[in-house]
């Protein structure tokens, strides 16, 4: 099994649209180790999120290679491009996409729905899962009934429910204030330390950047530099 969680290698990203369309990504050349935190850092508009989504398989890279956990994204068409996120990776965004009409445990249990998983079974992982970030008590909530950092940690443990190799957060704690942004990234440097998983997280905070293994920035579809945090 390789080292590298993500391998990137002149990897391009074109939208199509007047003129050729727009370069979102333009030749990112990027490794990420398993178990290693990734910080994605720079201005709106420098292609940190549709990094994201290509390594995620939401988009397809136009041209270059994008290998997450030893799977080319690029080659990934129809129900393996469905599997691979449904297996292989965890999404964590800043607006949480939960859905309104479902508890806590329900929201977690999903995946595992989607899986297959029988229903015994889900019902304890989904339960071990809101324990395992401290929101047992709200298991039965919608929600609306719940607070901004709450919503985050239920859509975390939703994120962890398939036992990803990689989590992928866009601004995860764009939404929260500093306590709970805290809470928050202390569950995903968690969720490396207990499996192993590697955690690309795109952030604007110096202060949540701070915390990962190394920063990597980004301008107009290009990365700069990769350091030490």
């Amino acid at each position: 099994m390789s080292d590298e969680a993500v391998l990137c290698e002149k990897l391009e990203k074109v939208y199509p649209g007047p003129g050729g369309g727009v370069a979102a990504l333009r030749g990112v050349d990027l490794s990420v180790a398993r178990g290693e935190v990734v910080a994605v850092t720079g201005a709106s508009g420098s292609g940190k999120t549709t990094l994201l989504h290509v390594l995620g398989a939401i988009d397809a890279p136009t041209r270059g290679r994008a290998s997450v956990l030893g799977e080319d994204v690029g080659a990934l068409a129809g129900f393996a491009r469905t599997r691979f996120r449904r297996e292989k990776v965890g999404f964590v965004f800043q607006q949480f996409h939960l859905v309104p009409t479902l508890t806590a445990l329900e929201q977690v249990e999903l995946p595992l729905r989607y899986a297959g998983v029988a229903r015994a079974p889900r019902l304890e992982r989904a339960a071990k899962l809101l324990e395992r970030v401290g929101l047992t008590s709200r298991a039965l909530h919608l929600p609306a009934a719940l607070s901004g950092g709450e919503q985050q940690r239920v859509a975390l443990a939703r994120a962890l429910a398939n036992e990803p190799g990689l989590l992928l957060a866009d601004e995860p704690t764009g939404n929260l204030d500093g306590e709970r942004a805290s809470a928050v990234i202390d569950l995903l440097l968690a969720a490396r330390k207990e499996r192993g998983v590697a955690v690309l997280i795109v952030t604007h905070d110096p202060v949540v950047a701070a915390r990962a293994d190394r920063i990597v920035r980004m301008r107009d579809g290009l990365v700069l530099s990769g350091e030490a945090a």
